[in-house]
């Protein structure tokens, strides 16, 4: 038995290859699916089924791609509707996968057709469950996500994630394994762990949500608790994964079209494309192509498109390092932007010695700040999430999270100067990149962001401990 975790940290996703005497499940593959591909033939072994926990909605499944490949069918529990061929399960329907068995447990909740897959060994022992968006470590699925497509309401859904838990996985033996979907950071869930597989014994202490004496209410009242707006992508996303999609190959073959910089120019202005810049923050701030979005590949790069961007039909114009068009390329396509339609050839030097007009962005040091803030009260944006600011922040900063940025343009001066941080500089500059791009030019950066700015004495609220809020 091989069981291999195969994590995204820039989407916090988990997928799953699980191989036994030379057949091969996998479970909520990414979109690019050749590395499963060739996992199994180095494996000597053949794909025989794909599973999917539910409808993803923060990433595109390679479940479409991967089947038409390999010929080995799509797997759902109850109450999937795809609009392609695909074996709806049973509750309790078991596939076989070498010597392991697969055991199909509907833990609706999350969304209505949510499932959670037990995995006995040879012996039938219950070893570990693949448990998608039901369960994670140290948080439960958000259960507001799916309530327009069921016609329920996000505290109906949390009572019926109430009883899936209970009955179906809190059951189970201490000794077996958790491999969720996500991990820390993802917007699927509000608390989860850095880790990424435990065993249920331990999430039954750890995890709020598995307590022992806690009430249908009390449960309902806590997992809705505190939850923001889900990202504008995620309906778009739900969407590919139930009707299906273009393949990544496809998608690549579009957007690696070089084009010169007055091609370029011309692309953007013929179409309407967002210039999407992926650099280094500091490689931006000191120069780039005039109302251009920045969202650099070294952060939490699909995500941020995803919740920033929102349209996934967006055409998107890219300047990007040289070599990593087609990782650019990839990575969107994970969360559903297809539409790239090429790239700056020669990269951001190139538009310069063309002798195109270029934007820069103010940034200063921590150090040269401090009295402004401190004494002149020039006035800060804080841009970090919602924890974070509530945590510890700047005296008197105002709180406008990236996430929500699009929603509080108004609040910011139009011609008197303001400083941005986040808090460590790469979410400050995607914000001003977008407050660029929409007349604001009186903004300067804070370099290095919220760290730099206490540690340089910057006044700063009493700390709070992320855990008590």
């Amino acid at each position: 038995m091989n069981i291999e975790q195969i994590y995204t940290g820039c989407l916090a996703q988990g997928a799953y290859y699980i191989e036994s005497k030379g057949e091969v499940a996998i479970i909520d593959p990414l979109r690019e699916v050749q590395p499963y591909i060739d996992r199994a033939k180095n494996d000597n072994a053949q794909i025989k089924y794909i599973f999917e926990t539910h409808f993803h909605a923060d990433f595109v499944s390679g479940h479409v791609t991967l089947s038409k490949q390999t010929d080995a069918p799509i797997v759902y529990g109850p109450n999937a509707n795809p609009s392609f061929e695909a074996i709806i399960a049973s509750d309790g329907q078991e596939f076989q996968v070498g010597e392991l068995t697969l055991k199909v447990l509907h833990t609706p909740g999350h969304t209505m057709e949510s499932t959670t897959y037990l995995l006995r060994d040879a012996s039938g022992k219950d070893h570990a469950i693949f448990s998608g968006d039901t369960l994670f470590l140290g948080d439960v699925g958000r259960p507001d996500l799916a309530q327009k497509a069921a016609d329920l309401t996000m505290e109906d859904l949390a009572g019926i994630l109430y009883d899936s838990l209970r009955k179906k996985i809190m059951p189970l033996s201490d000794d077996v394994i958790v491999y969720p979907a996500h991990g820390a950071g993802s917007a699927c869930g509000k608390n989860m762990m850095k880790e990424t597989v435990d065993t249920l014994g331990n999430q039954k202490k750890m995890n709020y949500a598995l307590r022992a004496d806690m009430t249908k209410d009390e449960f309902i009242k806590e997992v809705t608790d505190g939850l923001l707006p889900p990202p504008k992508y995620f309906p778009l996303n739900v969407k590919m994964n139930k009707e299906g999609y273009d393949d990544i190959e496809e998608v690549i073959g579009r957007g690696t079209r070089a084009l010169a910089p007055e091609e370029f120019e011309i692309a953007a202005n013929e179409t309407g494309a967002l210039v999407l810049d992926v650099r280094h923050q500091n490689e931006f701030i000191q120069g780039h192509i005039p109302r251009s979005i920045f969202i650099g590949l070294n952060g939490d790069f699909a995500p941020w498109v995803g919740t920033l961007v929102a349209d996934t039909k967006q055409p998107i114009l890219l300047v990007v390092p040289e070599g990593l068009e087609e990782e650019t390329i990839t990575r969107l396509s994970r969360v559903g932007f297809d539409g790239s339609i090429g790239y700056l050839a020669g990269g951001f030097e190139a538009w310069k010695k063309a002798e195109k007009e270029y934007d820069t962005i103010t940034s200063l040091p921590a150090e040269r700040v401090k009295e402004d803030i401190n004494t002149k009260k020039v006035p800060v944006f804080d841009v970090r999430k919602v924890g974070e600011y509530q945590s510890e922040h700047i005296i008197d900063a105002h709180h406008t999270p990236l996430s929500m940025l699009n929603d509080h343009l108004a609040e910011f001066p139009k011609e008197a100067p303001f400083y941005i941080h986040c808090a460590g500089g790469y979410r400050s500059v995607i914000a001003a990149s977008i407050l660029k791009s929409r007349g604001f030019h009186n903004l300067i950066d804070l370099a290095g962001g919220y760290a730099a700015l206490k540690k340089a004495g910057a006044e700063v609220t009493d700390y709070v401990c992320p855990s008590t809020l």
